[in-house]
Parts: structure tokens; sequence; C-alpha cells
């Protein structure tokens, strides 16, 4: 098929007339209502993608004839997120998929047997069941063990947290407390108290981009523009990353291309050349830098010789990268929220790399040692979450009930999200009972199948999905059918002051969306006064109300949005970091004081051997995709990649005798998995990549249940690999 607008648009009018005759339409009544009308009904409605965990919210603009989707488009001029990708214009086949889950079902056959035989039943019926289960559970072992948990999309966080709360369970988990951003956060916060690294978008005035881990047409699409015109005017551009990407051929002036998880090593090598040549600011660390004497010992040992040696990176160019980011100022770094932190070292591997913004100065003292906020009173960036309309007052006192508190001390000082990939150990161990997830994939996590057995003991388990997906959801006991994207009022949207709602389209059969779900099911156990009866557009109104706004303003200005016009705090007197000295801190207090390696160490790495002589990327993203998504039920991005593909650098394939196409074994000391070979440039001899979220090729297999002791974050870029043809 051709993928011209015209094509497309004619695809799409064909397949909403499909769906229409499919019955897919949302109410009968509706349809009989559509037969008897004299002239075809058309409509316009609003959404934004969750395509990529929901947080840029992508505007999307939806036109309507006879209630069926037939074109999808940007959402309009001056709207903050726009326009979407392939990703975002793809939800339309996910929106019409005949494979959708419409209605409520529940297995009947018993854990393990080989077919669950999940049966339809009514929401009442659903919601009976999942009440009954809290309900006795919190009776027989209290509420604690039961753990509460949103993936991907994060849009249910809010509402899912607080049915955490409402229910008296502190123990509410995300994709982020397994293996996604925090612990980049966490780094940031162990050094200044706060986040200082940017995801986004530099500084207005930045002469000097160290991009560390992050491909922007890959991972952030909308930034890529904004960051040529940097380029443009002169900003000079680091690049650290193993691979050649789109952002390194864009950008770099000088790329660095280091083994996997020794960030920390390379930014001290860095760091060693900055304070040799007396290019760092000295006033600033002396003053300014708790540890500073410690740091620079620590430091001087990583010469740069000894840092090629770790890093594979030329000195060279390690130096030249040292040298500019030091003097040509302001500089900024932008990094992923992953690449640093999936490994062994997670923590202080990206402590490191946070260092080079203390010792060049670049972020002088906070007025009353906290950041200005950027935003106003009350402010929440949803699908995050607030503490306030969470109700953490419900369940604060139960802090020493934390399931991940004898594992990571220290991550449950930093965030109230439970770290969740001890799961097996606590659902073992009788701490866990029951588990109640929206947007659950079981791949996430390392070690897959040591989780499906885990929830194949549990006494009871329901998810929320828009597919029933075997992988995933064979031992749960309920699965809920959720309204796409398309179909969802909540949450609504925040950029910097202005806020966007949604008209979204009627939700197919009986789909609802996660917001309502966590709500209704809040309400079931007695808590519908806390859980806002139920109603995702009464519970914004609970949160636009902090500035005394509705939805109803939000849905009568779509197109341009409502400005909140409340004042920002006042900051006290004085200077200083949010941290316990007040200082940049190069000796962490936190860490410290869990007994931790208090500077950022670097710690070695898993080595090639002759066994497995190459190093794995997992999650080399694609343009087209996130995680698992769109790889089952969106046959226009399957176009672009239909299987499952391991990149590697040609001496590698020619070593092996492969070419692109081939079939191939993968292996570590932890598993096997086949796959495709697709030889390519992109990546140095000695690594290979592959994406994650294929079912047939579940790249976490490959990976062990080893965690950085400080964050609990996996192991997922530094294992060492064979990869060899597969034979018939």
């Amino acid at each position: 098929m051709k993928h011209s607008y015209m094509s497309r648009r004619s695809f799409l009018q064909a397949a909403g007339a499909a769906a229409a005759a499919l019955s897919l339409a949302p109410d009968p009544l509706f349809r009989q209502a559509r037969a008897a009308a004299a002239e075809p009904q058309q409509d316009t409605f609003y959404s934004y993608c969750d395509n990529c965990n929901g947080v840029p919210f992508c505007g999307l603009k939806m036109h309507t004839l006879d209630g069926v989707i037939t074109e999808i488009e940007p959402w309009g001029e001056g709207f903050p997120a726009s326009p979407p990708c392939s990703k975002g214009y793809s939800t339309f086949q996910r929106q019409y998929n005949p494979n959708r889950l419409l209605y409520p079902m529940m297995r009947t056959a018993p854990k393990g047997a080989a077919d669950p035989k999940f049966m339809r039943i009514t929401w009442d019926e659903a919601y009976r069941r999942i009440a009954q289960a809290l309900k006795s559970n919190k009776e027989k072992y209290g509420a604690d063990k039961a753990v509460f948990y949103v993936g991907d999309p994060k849009e249910p966080r809010a509402a899912v947290r607080l049915l955490s709360s409402v229910y008296g369970s502190i123990n509410f988990g995300t994709e982020s407390s397994v293996n996604c951003s925090s612990a980049q956060t966490m780094a940031n916060v162990c050094c200044f108290g706060t986040q200082v690294l940017s995801v986004g978008l530099p500084a207005p005035g930045t002469k000097c981009c160290l991009i560390w881990g992050t491909n922007f047409p890959y991972s952030n699409a909308p930034s890529t523009k904004a960051v040529l015109r940097f380029k443009e005017q002169g900003c000079k551009f680091i690049v650290v990353d193993p691979r050649a990407t789109p952002t390194a051929a864009l950008f770099a002036d000088v790329h660095l291309r280091p083994r996997t998880a020794v960030t920390a090593a390379l930014a001290a090598g860095m760091a060693n050349v900055i304070i040799s040549e007396n290019l760092h600011d000295k006033e600033f660390c002396e003053k300014w830098i708790h540890g500073w004497d410690e740091y620079v010992a620590y430091v001087k040992q990583f010469t740069p010789e000894r840092t090629q040696e770790i890093t594979w990176v030329p000195k060279e160019d390690m130096i030249a990268a040292a040298r500019t980011f030091a003097t040509v100022k302001p500089s900024m770094i932008l990094n992923s929220t992953m690449s640093t932190i999936h490994d062994r070292n997670a923590v202080n591997n990206h402590r490191g790399m946070v260092m080079l913004y203390a010792i060049t100065g670049q972020r002088k003292p906070f007025p009353g040692k906290k950041p200005p906020s950027p935003f106003p009173p009350g402010f929440v960036f949803w699908p995050f979450t607030d503490d306030v309309f969470t109700r953490y007052d419900l369940v604060k006192d139960k802090f020493n009930q934390r399931l991940d508190l004898p594992y990571h001390p220290a991550w449950t000082q930093y965030t109230k999200q439970v770290m969740m990939n001890r799961f097996p150990e606590w659902v073992n161990e009788g701490k866990c009972r029951v588990f109640l997830a929206w947007g659950f994939n079981v791949m996430i996590w390392s070690q897959t199948k040591e989780y499906v057995a885990a929830l194949r003991k549990l006494d009871f388990s329901m998810a929320t999905d828009y597919f029933y997906r075997p992988h995933t959801h064979d031992e749960l006991d309920i699965i809920l059918p959720a309204s796409t994207n398309l179909e969802r009022y909540a949450p609504f949207a925040i950029f910097g002051r202005k806020c966007y709602g949604r008209k979204p389209v009627p939700a197919l059969g009986q789909a609802r969306e996660d917001w309502r779900i966590a709500m209704e099911i809040g309400k079931a156990i007695g808590e519908g006064d806390k859980c806002y009866q139920g109603d995702p557009v009464a519970a914004c109104n609970g949160i636009l109300g902090w500035w005394k706004k509705s939805y109803k303003d939000l849905t009568d200005n779509l197109t341009k949005g409502v400005v909140i016009e409340t004042p920002y705090p006042p900051l006290p007197e004085g200077e200083g970091y949010p941290t316990p000295s007040g200082k940049v801190e190069a000796r962490s207090s936190l860490l410290e004081k869990y007994g931790y390696p208090p500077l950022p160490e670097y710690k070695e790495p898993y080595q090639p051997t002759k066994e497995y002589p190459l190093l794995i990327i997992s999650g080399t993203r694609r343009a087209h995709i996130t995680h698992s998504k769109c790889r089952e039920h969106t046959p226009w991005l399957l176009e672009l990649e239909s299987r499952p593909y391991c990149d590697i650098n040609p001496e590698d394939a020619k070593e092996r005798g492969l070419s692109t196409g081939d079939p191939v074994v993968i292996t570590s000391q932890w598993g096997r998995i086949d796959a495709f070979a697709q030889v390519t440039k992109l990546l140095p001899k000695g690594i290979v990549g592959m994406m994650h979220g294929w079912v047939q090729a579940n790249v976490n297999e490959l990976m062990p249940r080893e965690y950085d002791p400080i964050s609990g974050y996996p192991s997922l870029k530094e294992i060492a690999v064979q990869v060899v043809k597969k034979t018939a």
C-alpha cells in the first residue's frame, strides 16, 4: 500500500466503514439513530497520543462520519506538542482493530492451565469480585499485602495511587520503579537535591550542549527541530553514544562512543582533564561542593590513558570534549532517562555525569536553598502524581509497610513509588497476595518467567488493557477493557501554565477509561466519596479547582487552552541547595547514611569473554515504536519492522558468516532468544543492539536479576552475549 496522504485517508475511511459494519460503534441506539438520519453525521473530536508514555501529550484532531473516525490530523496551530509522528496516526488502527478487548473477562480455568478459558462478565460482576478480593485480603492479611501498579501508558498514575491510598496500601509502583527514569532523577537529587539535567531542550543562550545517551529523532522527535536551531546558531555539540545515531550525524562536533555501563569512568576522565587544566570553577567548587577534596583525589585516578582503556573512547576525543564543555559556556547536558542507569552501578554512574555540571559552575546556588518553581501553586504534571490529590495522608504513617524497604532503603527516602523488581520475592514470602495493574506487561522484567510464576501464586490479580495479551494475562483472574487514548477525558494536558482538555470519541463496546476504572473500584470498596464517585471529569475538576478552573473551561477553549494565572510562591531568603549539607554533594549524605559508596564511583561492569564476546544494548529504539506498543495491533508500523532484529557491526557479522535477514541465536549466561541479523555500521565492533518488547524474542530473558543496590534498577545494558547463525 502506498503511503501517500490520500491513499492513507481512503484507507481510514474504508476501515472506518468496515468497523461500523462490524458493529463496533459504541451504542446500538446510536447506530439506529444514525441509520434513520437523512444526512451523514459529522463531528470533530480532540485528544492526545499516548504512545510515548503519554508524556508529550502530542495533540490529535479526529474527524468522524456517523460516529466513526475517518481522519486524524494535528490538533491545530498553536498547540504546544504538534504535529504527531507516525505513532500518533497509527492509533487509528488500534482504535478499530477487531482484536480489541471490549468487555470485562474472567478466567474460569485453574491458574497454570494451558488455556485460562476467559469468559465475558459484566462490569458489576467484575467490580464485585475485585472488591471482594480486596476486602478479604485486608481482613485476613492487611492492606499492605495488596500492590497497585501502573505501567504504560502512565496516564492512570494519579487515579490508581488514589485508589491505593483509600484502600490503605502504601505499596504503589510504576514502570518507573522498575526500569524507566527514576534512578536518574535520584542521582540528580543525591548531588543537587533536585533534578538538574534536562531530557528536553537546551536553555536559551546555550553555547555548548553535551547530549549523553539519547537520540532525539527516535525518542523525542518533537524536540529535534528545536535543537537543530541551536546548531544553526553556532552551539557546539558533544554526543556520547556507542551508536552512530541520527543525533550524532545531525549534531556532533565531537562524538564519543564508549562501551556500555562506563558512564562514571568517562565522566571522571573528563573531570580529571577539566580540573588538572584548571578549567573548573575553582571558587564555586571550594565553596559549594561538599566532599570536593575527596572528589578531586578520586578523579585523579582516571588519567586519559586509563579512561581510554576502560571506556574504549580515544583519549584525544575525550580530552577535546572535556575542554569544549568547560570553556564554551554556558554549557548544558541533555540526557536520556534510561541509557545511563540500566546497570548495576546506575545511580553512581549517572552521578558522575551530573558532577560535570557542578565542577564547571553551571548551576549556581538556589535562592532559599531550593530551585525556584516554574509552576503555579498546586501544579501537578500529569500523569505524575501529587500527594494532595492522591491522599497520601491516608498512608504516610505506614512507611514501614513498604515492601521495598528491606532491599533499597535509600530509594524509599527519595520516592513514594515502591521498587517493583523484587515482586517474586514478595509473593514467595507472602508479602504480596493481591495485584491490581493498569497497562501491565510482564516483559518489562528481566527473567520474565520468574514473574509469570509469581503471578500464578497470587490470591487475586487483575489488569486493564486494550487487548488480551496471553504472555501477560494468562495468569490473571480478571482483564478489564480500557478505553484508548482517543476515548478518554483524563488526564488533561499541562504545558507550563497552559492547560488543554479533551473531547473524546465515544468508547467502543464496554471499554472504560483507566481513571474511571480505578475510581469505580474505590467506590466498590466503599470509598466513593474520596474517589469522586468514579467520575474522571469530577476528579479533574478537583485538581483544576485549585486554580479556580473547571473541565468546562477547558472544553469551552479546546483549541486555544486555558492559562493558569495564580502567582508563584515566594522563596525564602538565603541561598544554597536542597541537600542535607546545603551544597552540591560530590559526597552524598543520603548514600553515606545507608552504607553506599558516597562518591560517584566507577564499578566494573560485565566484561566480554571468549564464550560471550559481544556486549548488548537492549532497548535500541526505533523511530516508529515505543516499548512493546504497536507490535501486534498496528499493521502500518509493522510494515516498517515486521520481526525482531539484532543490530550487528559488519566486522562482527563477517566473522560469523551473517548477512541481513539471517536467523540468529543470541545467548547469555542467563538465557537464549531467536532473532534476525541486521548488519549495520550504526553500532561499533564488539557491541550489538536489540529492541525490547518482542514476545517471540524477549531480550529481557537474556538479562540477570541483578540490580544496582542503591536504586534497584536492573542490568539491561552491560551484559555480554554471543550471536551465531541459527541452523535448521
